[in-house]
């Protein structure tokens, strides 16, 4: 009688998916982005760098190969530009009246408004799930591109054409802005002394990052239970701009 003999199969090895740790553009993005820029890139990498989000990328380094290195420098570049800007044309104002001209143009929405007049938004590469969940148009993922467009710009052309960008994707905000310089937490209290509100109240939601370069968020409530959110380097910039941002939420209200 036969001993029946059976072959042992093979050990199936799972593969396990490389981390990805660098993201590139489509060349037709690509073109189409250096059109918009006017300019293109010599170091194509900065390029790729700038519109990517972290949540494409996976591994231990995404956050150096994401655009958050590049979204640090461009917030300083932004804020020398605006700065100077104000400084050149506004000759008969003090820098009082200078300071909260700068917080309403070099915060996260004003960013982000310029990326939405620049049409950057529809290239950022980013997760499917971030994509699902609104992330081309949330002010904070647009506010992160914009300055790293801005720095990439700066490390690939320098300071000039640099300059021209921010020129044109603020435009709008420039024109907008009105001739009162008060504080928009001034205007804010104003606002609901006026309607006869109670006076606003901030409140430090978070705060994250390390010492040297945090982050806060705060929130402003007045007495109708309106609210609103302000993201910023510093506690009193972060009030500023919610204040801002709830006044901008009052006046779309009013106009519907």
């Amino acid at each position: 009688m036969s001993r029946s003999t059976t072959k042992s199969r093979p050990k199936r090895t799972r593969q396990r998916a490389k981390p990805t740790t660098r993201a590139e553009l489509p060349e037709n993005h690509a073109g189409e982005i250096s059109a918009i820029l006017d300019h293109k890139f010599k170091d194509r990498s900065l390029l790729d760098r700038a519109f990517t989000h972290a949540s494409a990328l996976s591994g231990a380094n995404r956050g150096l190969a994401s655009n958050q290195r590049l979204e640090f420098l461009g917030d300083r570049v932004l804020g020398l530009v605006i700065a100077e800007r104000l400084f050149s044309r506004r000759t008969q104002e003090r820098e009082g009246d200078l300071a909260p001209r700068l917080n309403r143009l070099v915060n996260k929405r004003a960013c982000a408004e310029a990326a939405r007049h620049m049409k950057l938004g529809q290239y950022l590469i980013m997760s499917p799930n971030e994509v699902s969940s609104g992330g081309r148009d949330r002010d904070s993922t647009l506010g992160d591109l914009c300055e790293a467009v801005i720095g990439a710009l700066y490390l690939d052309t320098g300071i000039t054409k640099t300059r021209k960008f921010i020129e044109r994707a603020f435009g709008p905000q420039f024109e907008a802005m009105t001739a009162d310089s008060k504080d928009p937490k001034s205007r804010l209290q104003e606002w609901a002394q006026g309607s006869g509100q109670a006076l606003p109240k901030y409140e430090t939601i978070s705060r994250s990052g390390p010492d040297h370069n945090p982050t806060f968020v705060v929130e402003v409530r007045v007495g109708s239970g309106l609210t609103a959110e302000g993201t910023a380097k510093s506690k009193q910039d972060a009030e500023r701009e919610a204040a801002e941002t709830l006044l901008l939420n009052v006046k779309a209200r009013n106009e519907h």
